[in-house]
């Protein structure tokens, strides 16, 4: 059954509002609808309906979750957020912080008792899509020398994004950037080409160097990565800022100009013929013309690495989502079979996410980079997986849309036979004035002209936004 037919059928499962419950009066009460998330459908399910739920560690995904709850739980602020979940984690997050679980069927019984689940896909779509990222380990140096001749450079002075001070921590990863020339004069910001032949030097902003592009470029794509110096110590540095270039996939053109096919695609093999190919990996390295800088981070070599959200992330348990749909802390059920052992194994994955993070590439409201950790294994099983996947959000029961949608009041009847040839309601012909006689008559009556009537077996309607693309992290 498609999947926009099955979310009809279980909306009309439930009973329609009683007339009591569809009296209104005017002027309307503010209603409270069920949550509104663009270019996407869902419905509600039960937890028996998801598969692979009652198999799956929870208590892994609940200590995740927890884990997202502090900053979430310390918010007291009322400020509204457009997405649809909003500020309604702050209820289940109080809870998880004020709890002690130690045991998977009570972290599962915390998942049920405070959410409810909804699958959710694009619109048309009848599953989501997922990738991998990992955080690479590469080796560098806090000097240059010959071997050690790329710099890795943190945000450069005069690079400014309106609506930001140049001093600003967090700076997103859209919108337009300037370089600033004197006070007043912006203009757009150097591109990667400029950037790699050197228009930075001499201006003191290398936080270190790596031996060639490669490295750096995934270090880039990743968002972060750990530098292993000479002297045995690490250096991490996370994502800070970028050009203002919209990303261009370097596997892409790859495939593009006939080198692999899209089945062949892997960060794995981008690398491989790179180093292979230098002239012509300097090339296409140039067709992206986003740049990333980045920012040093105090972290040990046991810590992950940090996402969006400003917290460790977890191996397999946190995800990137679009930040403009999704709120940090959203648990996310995905479930599927992904290239996990080999590039040709299908191995069943059935696994409570949460969103901690974000990336350039991930846009819509079924999209989902999953996190494996850091170093060449973790690099392997991210780089080959794009894979579609079913994703089943977990939203907060303050939210239910079954329960919303049966406290909304029914559409005004329609006007009796005699009352519509009394008081016809027919729109006046192109360019002629309205009959203001008929107008006011209809107001009388407290008629107004009535949508047509929806097919019955008409799925409900789903709010629809166009947005503009994000430019893009993922190889």
């Amino acid at each position: 059954m498609p999947l926009v037919v099955m979310a009809a059928h279980r909306w009309r499962a439930h009973p329609q509002p009683s007339p009591r419950q569809a009296e209104r009066a005017l002027p309307y009460p503010k209603l409270d609808l069920p949550p509104e998330i663009a270019d996407s459908q869902y419905f509600p399910m039960s937890w028996s309906d998801i598969p692979g739920w009652t198999n799956d560690d929870q208590l892994a995904a609940y200590q995740t979750f927890r884990a997202s709850c502090k900053p979430i739980a310390a918010q007291h602020d009322a400020s509204p957020d457009s997405r649809a979940i909003g500020v309604t984690l702050r209820e289940p997050c109080r809870a998880a912080r004020a709890a002690e679980i130690s045991d998977g069927a009570r972290a599962r019984a915390f998942f049920e008792d405070y959410f409810v689940p909804l699958e959710i896909s694009r619109l048309g779509q009848d599953a989501g899509f997922v990738t991998g990222y990992y955080e690479p380990i590469i080796e560098g140096s806090r000097t240059r020398t010959d071997v050690y001749n790329v710099p890795v450079y943190r945000r450069p002075s005069n690079l400014f994004m309106r609506g930001y001070s140049q001093a600003s921590p967090d700076l997103p990863n859209k919108g337009q950037v300037f370089r600033k020339i004197g006070r007043r004069k912006l203009v757009p910001y150097y591109d990667r080409g400029q950037i790699e032949d050197g228009v930075l030097e001499g201006r003191g902003i290398e936080i270190c160097w790596l031996k060639d592009q490669t490295d750096l470029l995934f270090a880039q794509i990743q968002g972060s990565a750990r530098v292993h110096l000479p002297d045995g110590s690490t250096l991490r540095i996370n994502y800070d800022s970028y050009n203002g270039y919209p990303y261009t996939a370097v596997g892409r053109v790859l495939i593009e100009r006939g080198l692999f096919t899209r089945d062949e695609m892997s960060m794995q093999k981008i690398r491989e013929w790179m180093e292979a190919n230098p002239e012509g990996a300097k090339d296409v390295r140039r067709q992206n013309r986003s740049y990333v800088f980045f920012r040093e981070v105090q972290l040990g070599d046991k810590d992950e690495a940090i996402g969006a959200q400003g917290i460790p992330l977890t191996p397999g348990r946190s995800i990137a989502v679009d930040k403009a749909l999704h709120v940090y802390g959203t648990p996310f059920f995905i479930s599927g079979e992904l290239p996990i052992e080999s590039d040709k194994s299908n191995t069943p994955f059935h696994r409570l996410m949460i969103a901690q993070d974000t990336g350039s590439a991930i846009v819509g409201p079924a999209r989902a980079d999953l996190y494996f950790g850091a170093g060449p294994d973790a690099g392997k099983i991210a780089g080959r997986l794009k894979s579609n996947m079913r994703f089943v959000m977990l939203v907060p029961k303050s939210l239910d849309p079954l329960a919303r949608g049966r406290r909304l009041p029914l559409p005004d009847a329609r006007p009796s036979a005699q009352i519509a040839r009394l008081y016809p309601q027919t729109a006046p012909a192109k360019g002629q004035p309205v009959d203001q006689r008929t107008a006011s008559s209809a107001s009388t009556v407290g008629q107004v002209p009535l949508p047509a009537e929806r097919p019955k077996n008409a799925p409900p309607p789903v709010l629809q936004q166009s947005r503009e693309p994000r430019h893009i992290r993922h190889p």
